[in-house]
């Protein structure tokens, strides 16, 4: 039975066709669509979902390159109470198949990039699988499969208004693949509530709002784009997709559509800095307003790199793992807005901070508002948990724990060491 005052990620339907209903909310490639077109691709492919069969509860697999189509089926499947299960395309046809082995999808959505596991994958291979969807023209090498597109299953719907949308058991929504340090992925179930807390807490400290134009250099498989997607989801800000990361696209469409914030890893900014530092003119200097780093530390001179290149940009780096979707703690490398953050970067590697440098020790920043951390270390002070408890965390744990080994992790907490 619905219960409309739990959180659902699809509530940001009404805020898109409402306040953003004739302003672009999508750019990729050629295609462009408002607030309302979004809103209308989405509910015409989840009554097509619903005509199809899927239940709440069921699961569907993803495997595709950053596109509209990926937003709108995401949103679709959560729509109709499914839950999406997005997979890496880069993966092997073996690892593809264990991942789907171990979260039975009754459907697979694949566009080219994925392509190849066709030619191995075997009926018998994925037990659970009832159908499949091309985003692509299908050709003869699908016709074993009969494989359906979007344009055979949509659906027009009645009404755009009130949005019926549904819950899976638990308020589950999204399996996200991790392979953590170790080992093979591993599915994380998350929830509507975890993914909206995620993006209020993005919300409050990066400041991402309705006027951002945001560049997506993360797949929509990683929970860093998933989560950094629901977030300019929720404020309606306009996404501009590309297919995969690619350094010198990335700096022509922050240039050609004006972006004004995206977010990275050390690798991904080193290329980006790279490509622009050769260029006669840079005019995203001047556009780009906000910068998320995770997946690593920026090195010292990575920062001032960025300083100089984005200099009206707060660089902003977060610490978290999927587990507990997303972001634990965040901090600030650099604020154009404050004069001082390089000399306390000098000093310490925190902006702003009034730590006692420890040797050993690494910053990872402040808790964000919903987060609950402790650090539990043995008696050496090298070996250590982070605990944390809270809505952030993955379904069917009540607190999580991330062992550090060999190293100490600082945690500002109002100004204070957790210890």
């Amino acid at each position: 039975m619905a219960n409309y005052s739990h959180p659902h990620i699809c509530q940001c339907l009404s805020h898109l066709l409402t306040l953003r209903q004739h302003f672009p909310v999508i750019i990729a490639g050629n295609r462009r669509k408002t607030g309302q077109e979004l809103v209308e691709e989405v509910l015409s492919l989840a009554q097509g979902l619903l005509h199809l069969g899927l239940t709440s509860g069921q699961v569907v697999a993803i495997s595709a390159f950053n596109s509209d189509r990926y937003l709108e089926w995401l949103l679709a499947i959560a729509f109709v109470g499914g839950i999406a299960a997005p997979l890496n395309y880069r993966w092997s046809f073996e690892e593809a198949r264990l991942a789907m082995a171990a979260v039975k999808p009754v459907l697979l959505v694949i566009d080219e990039s994925s392509y190849t596991w066709y030619s191995k994958l075997q009926q018998n291979d994925v037990p659970s699988l009832k159908w499949h969807i091309l985003l692509d023209s299908p050709s003869s090498d699908f016709s074993k499969w009969n494989v359906l597109t979007p344009e055979m299953l949509k659906r027009h719907p009645i009404k755009l208004l009130p949005f019926d949308y549904s819950w899976a058991p638990d308020g589950a929504v999204i399996i996200c693949f991790t392979s953590g340090t170790t080992g093979k992925p591993k599915g994380v179930t998350l929830s509507h509530g975890a993914l909206t807390i995620q993006s209020l807490a993005k919300i409050a400290i990066v400041g991402y709002n309705v006027d951002d134009v945001y560049l997506h250099t993360a797949p929509l498989c990683h929970i860093g784009g998933l989560s950094s997607a629901m977030t300019m989801l929720m404020v309606g800000g306009c996404h501009v997709l590309m297919p995969k990361f690619d350094a010198e696209s990335a700096v022509d469409a922050i240039e050609q559509h004006a972006v004004t914030s995206f977010i990275t890893v050390p690798a991904i900014m080193a290329s980006l800095i790279s490509i622009i530092r050769h260029k006669e003119t840079w005019k995203g200097g001047e556009t780009v307003k906000k910068i998320l780093n995770g997946g690593g530390s920026l090195s010292h001179e990575l920062i001032k790199d960025t300083s100089i290149f984005f200099h009206k940009a707060k660089l902003i780096s977060a610490y978290g793992m999927t587990e507990t979707c997303s972001s634990l703690t965040f901090l600030t490398l650099y604020d154009p807005m404050h004069e001082t953050t390089n000399q306390s970067l000098q000093a310490f590697g925190v902006a702003g901070s009034k730590l006692i440098h420890q040797q050993q020790g690494v910053c990872i920043g402040k808790a964000a508002p919903h987060i609950e951390l402790k650090i539990s270390a043995d008696a050496s002070g090298h070996t250590g948990r982070i605990l944390t408890r809270g809505p952030h965390i993955m379904l069917r744990l009540r607190q999580f724990y991330s062992n550090i080994q060999g190293l100490q992790v600082l945690l500002l907490w109002e100004s204070q060491m957790l210890t």
